[in-house]
């Protein structure tokens, strides 16, 4: 299988340099290297294609999404790297033609026309939230709301085009957790995922 890592961490000198991250993405390449999945990693920060992205995109089985949450959202770099890798599919009609709707067919609903369905796509995320806030309706700032109601802005950009979202993981509460072991969990979750794409429908070939 085909994975593409998208590392969306922003350097914050002396402050955030993102090793958490990086030790995510390489705990991830390495895992899937070692069982024979082939691997492409973009670090936003640091340059990207939108032409290649949307190759990487179309090449990939599964794209996982490495960051911080800054603000209760990615980066502004990552919404930068959205705006041009999706709209740089959408005007190559590759990612997706049309919003799905048609006049033709009144049942068709917004955000059925894309054309990456058999694709899996997760966020990998470092919080300083800590996990007990979510989905606790004491909560004060989330209101009994889960980690996927909080990232619903990044994955409907990938469900809009035809991605099945898969489940995020998360290192939460990072300045007073046990970083180690969560990085040696994901490799369960990594797992977990995989085995859900491998009993979907494989994705549709777009190299032509």
């Amino acid at each position: 299988m085909r994975v593409h890592v998208v590392n969306a961490h922003l350097t914050y000198p002396n402050w955030s340099e993102g090793v958490l991250n990086r030790a995510m993405a390489e705990k991830a390449k390495e895992y899937l290297l070692d069982r024979g999945h082939e691997v492409t990693e973009t670090r936003v920060e640091e340059h990207f294609d939108p032409a290649v992205e949307v190759r990487r995109h179309l090449d990939a089985r599964l794209v996982i999404l490495q960051t911080p949450i800054n603000w209760f959202g990615a980066p502004w770099i990552y919404k930068r790297y959205v705006d041009e890798v999706f709209n740089a599919g959408l005007h190559s009609k590759t990612f997706l033609a049309t919003d799905g709707r048609t006049r033709s067919d009144p049942s068709r609903q917004y955000g059925t026309g894309g054309r990456m369905h058999g694709r899996g796509f997760f966020t990998a995320a470092t919080w300083n939230a800590p996990a007990g806030i979510f989905s606790n309706a004491d909560s004060v700032l989330f209101e009994g709301k889960s980690v996927d109601d909080l990232l619903l802005a990044i994955s409907t950009n990938y469900k809009f085009v035809g991605y099945t979202i898969l489940e995020s993981y998360g290192i939460y509460d990072i300045h007073h957790t046990d970083v180690a072991a969560g990085i040696e969990d994901y490799a369960t979750h990594l797992d977990k995922q995989l085995a859900m794409l491998d009993t979907s429908r494989p994705a549709a070939d777009h190299r032509s």
